[in-house]
């Protein structure tokens, strides 16, 4: 289990405080290895984050962002992920980061094959910054999903497609293992019901019901950056 780091502070702060510290992180993996990595959420609440995140001075063309899930809808869609990091992350300074899509080219047998190669030199992330749901989902692995096993396997590929009870939309989510690989974790969430769900998933208990304990199963630290 890992090691669990509550970060606490008001929602404007704690955007800036996270926005340093995932730039910091960057700029050292660009130091060791010329390049980084970076895994970010999709959803409303990462905004203030990546609005922040934007403006800080590294060499934004060393670094790599996929998002942790995408929903299958055009980027014309208010739904979607990729759309909503073009729109609050890649501008500014950060406008020279490559962003490597999850959505397939084409729908043929080879698609996911596809995207896999696109995300597999990113391997293992340098950062990675998830959502939580107040069912314990974080990313596209939700409770009861269609590929929510495969998903949490060890051996999972890196990127599946799946779909979520109750969801409109097919989505395409990092497995799980590739996630709880990354160098550095992170959770940023809101509000007390987020702070209760995670104090649930922290007991003992199946990944399969509350599929962030994927995650925290890790070896190492977890940082949760919280607002309350």
């Amino acid at each position: 289990m890992a090691e669990v780091r509550f970060i606490e502070r008001a929602a404007p702060e704690l955007a800036d405080l996270l926005a340093r510290d995932v730039a910091g992180w960057l700029a050292d993996a660009i130091g060791r290895r010329a390049r980084a990595s970076l895994v970010v959420p999709g959803g409303t609440t990462p905004g203030p984050f990546l609005d922040a995140l934007a403006n800080r001075p590294i060499d934004w063309a060393r670094v790599s962002v996929v998002a942790s899930d995408e929903r299958r809808v055009s980027l014309a869609s208010p739904r979607s992920n990729e759309a909503m990091i073009r729109a609050r992350l890649l501008r500014g300074p950060a406008a020279a980061a490559r962003l490597v899509s999850l959505l397939p080219a084409g729908e043929g047998a080879g698609a996911m094959d596809e995207v896999r190669a696109r995300v597999r030199p990113l391997l293992p992330f340098d950062v990675c910054v998830l959502g939580l749901g107040e069912d314990g989902h974080t990313a596209s692995l939700f409770p009861a999903a269609d590929r929510l096993a495969e998903a949490l396997a060890d051996d999972a590929p890196a990127v599946l497609p799946i779909r979520a009870p109750g969801a409109a939309e097919a989505r395409l989510t990092l497995s799980a293992a590739v996630l709880r690989d990354a160098d550095r974790v992170c959770l940023l969430l809101s509000g007390p019901a987020k702070r209760e769900t995670l104090g649930r998933a922290m007991r003992p208990g199946p990944a399969a019901d509350m599929p962030v304990r994927a995650i925290l199963a890790r070896p190492g630290l977890v940082d949760v950056y919280w607002s309350p």
